[in-house]
């Protein structure tokens, strides 16, 4: 596909571009209206390839949590292994469409990797996320910065709380998630390791709080989100932060998103999870 239409989509899903600017220009670039409305379908997510882990796995124990935000209840999709026993907890952090069947089956994901794996729902201040794609858009506008970065770090208050948690911590996140990823990685001292996936970096000025182990991968089509890289980088260096970051030849943003057709590399998707798995065993047990 076209590198302008895939880039024109992630503009609309990541900046206050009116869906009706949208599909005009879409229409420009694809040459009519029938072509655009062939082209839509496959930009746009299809949840139903988003469940590679089955909600009924006998494997796994599901659960729809609440915990005390800031000035709101959280609300929170939690997984874990269903053997008895105590487990390193990890908090999955959703792109800017909120919980869905995809960042579920995520969860579900590291759940069964032997984690007590939370995704809590940003959009909890406004009753959770709604099934209305623009109504979703409109609320991660409304969000309040710094109670939706308190909200996120209560989770881990909340996670150490449980007695199967064995208090050891990651998190990993992805586009608007992973910039939260980095934002944790700053905010929360205690934090054993963070994994963010194309999202936006820490100011460098943040950087020498950061005590986690950071894993940080990119799709190299990604221009908006790469341009930050090389200050992030060097901060990184100069403070002396263990990190390991990959940029993927053609790959692009959301990669790992396999609801998301045209932006999806099945083989960069399986190598980077492997990555990331491997730093949570490697850093909270498991």
């Amino acid at each position: 596909m076209d590198q302008r239409i895939i880039n024109l989509f992630d503009e609309y899903t990541h900046k206050p571009l009116k869906r009706d600017d949208f599909f005009k220009r879409l229409t420009q670039l694809t040459g009519s209206t029938a072509a655009a409305m062939a082209v839509l379908p496959l930009l746009e997510i299809n949840y139903a390839h988003a469940s590679t882990v089955k909600p009924n796995d006998e494997r796994l124990t599901i659960e729809n949590i609440t915990y005390e935000g800031d000035g709101t209840q959280m609300k929170g999709y939690l997984a874990r292994p269903a053997a008895p026993g105590n487990y390193p907890a990890v908090v999955v952090i959703h792109e800017n469409r909120g919980i869905n069947p995809h960042i579920e089956d995520v969860t579900r994901r590291v759940a069964l990797a032997g984690f007590i794996a939370l995704a809590p729902d940003a959009l909890s201040p406004f009753g959770g996320t709604p099934t209305d794609a623009e109504q979703i858009r409109t609320y991660f506008g409304q969000l309040d910065a710094k109670k939706n970065l308190n909200n996120y770090i209560k989770a881990f208050d909340y996670l150490k709380s449980r007695k199967d948690c064995t208090g050891k911590t990651g998190c990993v996140g992805f586009c608007w998630g992973g910039a939260m990823a980095n934002q944790l990685a700053v905010n929360v001292p205690s934090l054993n390791a963070a994994v963010a996936y194309y999202g936006r970096q820490a100011d460098a000025a943040d950087v020498p709080k950061i005590k986690a182990k950071l894993m940080l991968h990119y799709g190299a089509l990604d221009e908006r989100i790469n341009a930050g890289i090389p200050a992030y980088e060097e901060a990184l260096k100069k403070a002396g932060i263990k990190y390991e970051l990959y940029v993927y030849e053609g790959a692009q943003h959301a990669f790992n998103n396999d609801s998301a057709p045209t932006r999806y590399n099945e083989a960069v998707a399986k190598l980077a999870w492997e990555r990331t798995i491997g730093l949570f065993k490697k850093e909270l047990g498991s």
